[in-house]
């Protein structure tokens, strides 16, 4: 819900309650709002960098009716086993912090590096797939049935292209035939324009498109491999 809506919402149920709050923000309710500012801007398409940072809720214009609350304790400290692991998580941490206040980072250009220390990257080039794999995931096979082996790993990847790179080499781990699912897509075709959609949306274009929360056109699987359902 965004920040008008709701002001809206609760505006109308404080008229109903009291009536001399309808003209305070969000009806005089106490409104707790959580985020982390150093999350990347919102995308706007086809827009300049004014109107990106206009978007932000910073500008928002209630933004001078909050008050900023800054956390500053770690609660995954808190809940480390061991005085090396609490050492290892607390310079970790550290370092993310300094990564965020570009404390450590050099600028190029119109561009921020960052150097990454050699406890944090894959040194190896022979096969650097094949090493995050088994790093991440190890003794893969043996706890294929164990969900919470998942719950305390995961792989991160920038970009849907690495994703798939991933899960195409995790399915090379297992033996056995495979299994190809394709999906069916067909276009709604509406009266207007009937003629130019058939001629640009062709089924191998929409066989191609790739986009984060869809599925692929083509799943392959083999028994025994894990898969999320949404």
């Amino acid at each position: 819900m965004c920040f008008e809506a709701l002001d809206q919402t609760l505006r109308d149920l404080t008229l109903v309650t009291n009536q001399h709050k309808i003209h305070q923000p969000f009806g005089g309710k106490i409104v707790v709002l959580g985020d982390d500012f150093r999350q990347i801007l919102l995308v706007i398409l086809k827009e300049s960098r004014h109107d990106i940072l206009s978007s932000t809720i910073n500008s928002f214009h209630m933004w001078s009716f909050c008050k900023v609350l800054k956390l500053h304790m770690n609660m995954r400290l808190l809940m480390s086993s061991s005085d090396q692991h609490d050492g290892e998580i607390k310079r970790f941490a550290n370092w993310i912090l300094d990564v965020g206040n570009k404390n450590i980072s050099s600028v190029v250009g119109d561009k921020s590096e960052v150097e990454i220390t050699d406890d944090l990257l894959i040194i190896t080039t022979d096969d650097p797939l094949s090493h995050l794999v088994y790093f991440a995931h190890s003794n893969f096979l043996q706890n294929m049935s164990d969900y919470m082996y998942f719950q305390s790993r995961i792989i991160l990847a920038s970009t849907l292209e690495s994703v798939e790179k991933v899960n195409d080499f995790i399915l090379t781990i297992f033996s056995g035939m495979e299994k190809e699912y394709l999906s069916y897509d067909t276009t709604c075709q509406v009266d207007e324009n009937k003629d130019v959609q058939q001629e640009l949306f062709t089924l191998e274009f929409l066989n191609d498109i790739k986009y984060s929360g869809l599925p692929n056109h083509r799943l392959t699987l083999r028994l025994g491999v894990a898969i999320m359902l949404l």
